[in-house]
């Protein structure tokens, strides 16, 4: 029979080949039980790479990548939904960093860092918010300034996710504070062991430390780690928020998952609660609010498989995936009481659902706040009047904003 073209451009053949390309992999790799350490998580990245798949197929293989399509990342993403995830620590460096500097780096740029960032070697992270600029980021202070061919940068950055085991990091800072707050922004790739650069991590209530407080004093960046055009950076931080969005509200593959139903399930069953009439509907109710924000995953991944950056419907999903958080927090606190966000430490069943539940309270703030991705969507997505800004059109640096005097 002969083959056809499939709507992704891949004869059914080729489509076929490819798949089973993608679960001889996941076969060969080991068995993973518990949540993948950071180690086995780039080793996991590492080998994708030398396999031509994982995270780079879409990129050319000059810059590390497979050299492959869309179609061919697509099916990879299908592939390893029925596989445990691996990507938890690499979800910024992989799903924000990645595209960006695809996206908006210079040839030599690509060649210097996306085989590292591809493979796991390097990890990256993203440097945006500050103590004055949180859900207002066009507020940032942090200052770059030129000195021959070098950018000198001074300031702050905090929440910044894994920045104490990064590499490397996005960086937007203010260049030119004579514009408006929105212009004079420029993103720059920052060596993040480099002198001027110092990481204080943040003892979270989980136990983890996860986020970061960056400082910067008299850090020097190449001229030539300026990532884009200069004054460009309010555009590029807009652009990677969008991939931030689509990281944390369509992360996955192509298909349905339910990753909150099947932990509540599990716990569900092994207490017996699931006998319960009460809970089943709780737990059907997780399942179909999971299945809708699955959906618009699938509508937000292929506008992306069509080539085009994110657009502000990845807010739906961010914001949708947070509502299902804190419905999830609520049923797993019926369920389980105070045993659902505290434990005993010698308690072999403790941890595992007690820290996803610890972890929701940041799922309203990572990524922009919920209040924030409801203006998006208001603004950009339904076309609502914008609410009045008095500082439009004010040099930044006569406006009394953030920690600015």
């Amino acid at each position: 029979m002969t083959n056809t073209a499939t709507d992704a451009g891949l004869t059914d053949a080729e489509a076929t080949a490819f798949r089973q390309r993608c679960v001889d992999f996941f076969e060969s790799r080991p068995t993973q039980q518990a949540a993948p350490t950071f180690e086995e998580s780039q080793a996991f990245h590492r080998a994708a790479a030398e396999a031509g798949v994982g995270v780079g197929i879409a990129v050319p293989t000059e810059y590390g990548g497979a050299g492959l399509t869309l179609a061919h990342d697509k099916i990879w993403r299908q592939v390893k939904e029925d596989y445990p995830v691996m990507e938890t620590d690499f979800v910024i460096s992989h799903g924000m960093c990645l595209p960006m500097v695809s996206d908006h780096g210079t040839h030599e740029q690509k060649l210097a860092f996306l085989p590292e960032l591809i493979s796991g070697e390097k990890l990256w992270c993203q440097m945006f918010s500050e103590p004055g600029a949180g859900s207002d980021v066009a507020s940032l202070q942090t200052k770059a300034e030129v000195d021959g061919d070098e950018w000198i940068v001074n300031g702050q950055k905090v929440w910044t996710t894994l920045a104490h085991r990064s590499q490397y990091g996005l960086l937007v800072a203010r260049n030119d504070p004579d514009q408006v707050k929105h212009a004079g922004l420029s993103m720059f790739i920052v060596e993040m062991q480099a002198p001027g650069v110092e990481t204080r991590p943040i003892h979270q209530i989980n136990g983890e430390s996860h986020f970061n407080e960056v400082f910067f004093t008299d850090l020097r960046v190449p001229k030539n780690h300026l990532l884009g055009e200069l004054n460009t950076g309010w555009k590029l931080a807009t652009a990677m928020l969008m991939y931030e969005r689509v990281a944390i509200g369509a992360g996955g593959g192509g298909g349905i998952n339910t990753p909150m139903y099947d932990l509540l399930l599990r716990h569900a069953a092994a207490s017996g609660a699931v006998d319960n009439a009460v809970v089943r509907d709780q737990l059907m109710q997780v399942y179909s609010m999971e299945t809708t924000k699955a959906l618009i995953a699938m509508r937000t991944r292929a506008e992306m498989k069509a080539g085009n950056t994110p657009g502000p419907g990845g807010s739906l999903g961010k914001l949708y995936g947070s509502v299902i958080a804190w419905k999830v927090r609520a049923i797993a606190q019926e369920m389980a009481g105070v045993g659902s966000i505290a434990w005993e430490s010698n308690d072999p069943r403790g941890g595992n659902l007690q820290s996803v539940m610890l972890r929701t309270f940041a799922s309203g703030i990572a990524g922009g706040t919920d209040e924030i991705q409801r203006n998006i969507i208001g603004d950009r997505v339904l076309g609502l009047p914008r609410e009045p800004a008095v500082d439009k059109g004010v040099p930044f640096n006569e406006l009394k904003v953030g920690t600015q005097a």
